[in-house]
């Protein structure tokens, strides 16, 4: 087990941290909560890459593949030949991006309501998506031989977007080597904290010196330094992220390095005048320099700190998969919306095949939530929480990831109602459509419940000129629906003086 890195929210203790992490902050006069994602809410990702060429199972192939006990190693098998001897690397050509076209990817994600963009830049399978000159396995040397990373930065940049890069690179490194207790035939479970399995007569355990960066068969000095630290270093060099996201596995680190790429990070991109953002996972960082981020799940409250979620266009997998299973544009708009009204942020992952196109049901899915946008966006963008987040019926499970798959039965109604703000003005979001003539009573404006005076100057729906009857009650405030053309979730205006 790594180091243990935890921070109480919203506390001064660091005595789990070795070294002094509040100096970082102090002396670089560092907000991790920037500002202009407090305002920004809803940003894409995609994980897209060497695993996208199979379209099978889910990301973890370059992992599983290696596994005679699993199905990927019977289809790589099947389609591929002996892994043994067509091992990850060998599919590396087979990823060519043909016809992926920045323009048009930016220009999907800026319609959708994106505010923020940007790939995995590195998932755990040591294939990186820039230009890289400490790896040779990467997207512009090989594969796509394009600059993946620069070029979406360069458009995100044009469509006044901010970039995000993501780095899941924590796992690379084969830490069971030199385990004499491993298992010669592992499986799920086996050797975790390394994505790659050290199998005798797997291309995994070759001593090629290409190979050996690829499977991240290297020493500690190698990997920390060079690799890890080196490759974030060289992304913040040369595309300066405005945010840098970590997956899990962080405290597979040692602090001193997860300290120097946070100084580093901070101190550079404030030379150039950036409010950038860390976002990570588990507590592995505190909270004076990152905000937390969760996986498929969401928070059960209003918290006082600004955090995120990421959530993926699918199902299941985050990559692209034959057959994938995916969401409804009208769920994601509900979780986006519960999200904000609890201080949070949406990052949605979408799933390219490996030639670069984006499948049109997921671009019909992020155009609705674009539209959607377009009209209610001023009750998301430049909100800040209410003094409760909402009200209803329908309730979410507790904790994070372990709970992904009960959060993915969460269906809201009309009767579900989130709210935000911004200067004079509360919204009411009602996670459904109501029909004409319901009467819905929004009990967060009860006196009794209001920790201050409220009084109410109009009550409309969004981007309507209808007339809405609305009352003030003992219980609440009563609104009777009007006739909506709405399709998803609708926001009720309330303009107070």
């Amino acid at each position: 087990m790594g180091l243990l890195f935890y921070c109480l929210p919203g506390s001064a203790q660091y005595e789990n941290y070795k070294l002094n992490w509040k100096k970082i902050s102090d002396k670089n006069n560092y907000t991790a909560e920037a500002e202009w994602l407090k305002d920004a809410k809803f940003g894409i990702y995609f994980h897209w890459g060497v695993y996208s060429v199979p379209a099978f199972s889910y990301e973890w192939y370059p992992r599983h593949m290696f596994m005679e006990s699993r199905k990927e190693y019977h289809f790589h098998k099947e389609k591929y030949g002996d892994p043994r001897e067509f091992g990850y690397d060998a599919l590396v050509p087979l990823f060519k991006a043909e016809n992926f076209n920045t323009r048009e990817w930016v220009d999907l994600f800026h319609r959708a309501g994106a505010r923020f963009a940007g790939p995995v830049a590195q998932h755990h399978d040591g294939f990186a998506m820039w230009e890289s000159k400490i790896t040779p396995w990467n997207a512009k040397l090989m594969g796509p031989e394009k600059d993946i990373l620069g070029e979406i930065a360069r458009e995100v940049q044009e469509h006044g977007m901010k970039l995000v890069t993501t780095f899941h690179h924590a796992r690379l490194l084969q830490r069971y080597k030199s385990d004499k207790n491993r298992p010669a035939n592992p499986e799920f479970w086996d050797l975790w904290d390394s994505h790659f399995s050290y199998i005798e007569g797997m291309p995994t355990t070759s001593d090629n010196p290409m190979l050996r960066l690829l499977y991240g068969n290297v020493t500690l000095e190698e990997f920390y330094e060079p690799i890890w630290f080196g490759e974030l270093k060289e992304v913040i060099d040369t595309y300066s992220p405005d945010v840098i996201w970590f997956d899990s596995w962080l405290d597979a680190i040692p602090e001193e390095y997860l300290y120097k790429f946070a100084e580093y990070y901070i101190r550079e991109s404030q030379a150039k005048g950036k409010e950038v953002v860390i976002c990570r996972k588990q507590g592995d960082l505190p909270l004076n320099v990152s905000i937390e981020n969760l996986e498929k799940s969401r928070k059960q409250n209003i918290e006082p700190h600004l955090w995120m979620t990421d959530e993926t266009i699918s199902t299941d997998s985050w990559s692209y998969t034959e057959n994938m299973e995916l969401k409804k544009a009208k769920d994601l708009i509900d979780v986006l919306v519960d999200v904000v009204s609890k201080n949070g942020v949406l990052l949605l992952n979408v799933s390219s095949r490996a030639d670069g196109v984006i499948p049109q049901e997921q671009q019909d899915i992020l155009l609705s939530i674009g539209e959607w946008l377009k009209v209610n966006g001023e009750a998301i963008y430049g909100t800040r929480p209410w003094y409760t987040y909402g009200q209803g019926p329908t309730t979410q499970p507790e904790g994070d990831f372990a709970n992904h798959r009960e959060f993915l039965k969460v269906k809201y109604s009309w009767k579900d109602v989130r709210y935000t703000t911004k200067g004079n003005t509360i919204y009411a979001i009602t996670l459904g459509v109501l029909k004409e003539g319901e009467v819905l009573t929004l009990e967060a404006f009860a006196a009794s419940s209001l920790p201050s005076t409220l009084k109410i100057k109009d009550v409309s729906v969004v981007d309507s000129n209808q007339v809405i009857d609305w009352k003030e009650l003992p219980e609440g405030l009563q609104v009777r629906t009007p006739q909506l053309q709405d399709e998803y979730a609708v926001v009720f205006k309330i303009e107070c003086e």
